[in-house]
């Protein structure tokens, strides 16, 4: 069985971490069982043994992962025999890019849904989050959303080479998703789950693919809480 820590708010079934969501979509992608266990930031010690302090944290015997690349990179190599996360050598080094331009929508997302985030967790981690936050910004968590508003056309019109590679195929990965989707995805469920800010259109080809994500895997990510 493999045990997965997954970043929770005030609700432990509100799981909201874009790199979680990533690794929970491969493993399902795997056809693999996985007990996800709710994780605040203050459990810092839950999590010792993988010799750092952030999720997602696999679980696997003896061995604890963390970072979603490298437990996605564990995921493939250990169930060989399952449904491929990348699609062979070259699919993993393009995976790769798909991965780090995740990276950077997040950093983009995080300005539109930092308040929202603040308002969704446990009293036990709201110090700690505003005040890291706010240090990381130079900003309070207000005054960093303050302009959302203002920002969101540019943030749509950046995901533009996004769009029009969905306009030609279903999934990043072709006719069925693979991991370069679940990088990209995990960005937008977190956004769901944690914001009712709407980031992206609803005829958005980037939209309707997040909707048959949403429903991927007997709509794993759907049933998790969240907006419309």
């Amino acid at each position: 069985m493999l045990k997965l820590f997954d970043l929770a708010g005030a609700q432990s079934d509100r799981r909201f971490s874009p790199y979680c969501w990533r690794v929970r979509m491969a493993i399902a992608h795997k056809g693999l069982d996985v007990e996800t266990i709710a994780w605040r930031f203050g459990d810092k010690d839950v999590i010792a043994p993988s010799g750092q302090g952030k999720v997602p944290v696999l679980v696997h015997g003896d061995k604890w992962l963390h970072e979603s690349w490298d437990i996605a990179r564990y995921l493939e190599d250990t169930f060989s025999d399952r449904p491929t996360l990348f699609g062979g050598h070259e699919g993993l080094a393009l995976s790769k890019l798909y991965s780090n331009f995740g990276d950077v929508i997040s950093g983009q997302v995080v300005r539109f849904v930092l308040l929202d985030i603040y308002n969704h967790l446990h009293e036990t981690d709201r110090a700690y989050f505003r005040e890291s936050r706010e240090q990381r910004f130079s900003a309070t968590l207000e005054q960093v959303v303050a302009d959302r508003d203002q920002k969101l056309q540019s943030f749509r019109d950046s995901l533009h080479p996004l769009r029009m590679t969905l306009r030609t195929q279903p999934y990043f990965g072709g006719e069925t998703p693979l991991y370069a989707d679940y990088a990209i995805f995990g960005v937008f469920q977190w956004a769901r789950c944690i914001s009712p800010f709407q980031l992206l259109e609803k005829d958005d080809p980037i939209a309707l693919w997040r909707d048959r994500l949403l429903q991927a895997f007997n709509g794993l990510a759907a049933s998790a809480p969240g907006y419309d």
